[in-house]
């Protein structure tokens, strides 16, 4: 977390903790969006399975489920990648680094799902 010196405060105040901005911020109604969408899809799939929907039926609104929330992932991997690792990356040093091993561990944890 980023800090700053309050305002009108002397060197031995305290400083005070501002809010990180992350990379997926301004796009964060889009995507609480298509959260809400992807949980309706979920909500969905609940039903077809009290309605004893067809297997095949629900399988393939699982399909359709699995592939919104990858996209989504997918989504805010990039915004990651540009703002996060790119600020690093102006940055220089350790962070880059420790900003590039977070993103291929992301990276690896999607491709196993």
């Amino acid at each position: 977390m980023t800090t700053i010196e309050a305002e009108g405060s002397g060197a031995d105040a305290d400083p005070v903790p501002v809010a990180a901005v992350h990379g997926y911020h301004h796009q964060k109604d889009e995507h609480l969006k298509r959260l809400r969408r992807i949980e309706g899809q979920i909500r969905g799939l609940q039903r077809l399975v009290d309605e004893d929907v067809y297997c095949i039926d629900i399988l393939t609104q699982v399909s359709a489920s699995t592939k919104a929330l990858q996209s989504f992932a997918l989504q805010l991997l990039e915004e990651h990648l540009r703002h996060c690792v790119a600020d690093a990356a102006v940055k220089g040093g350790a962070e880059i680094d420790a900003k590039v091993e977070e993103a291929t561990k992301a990276i690896a944890r999607l491709l196993r799902t």
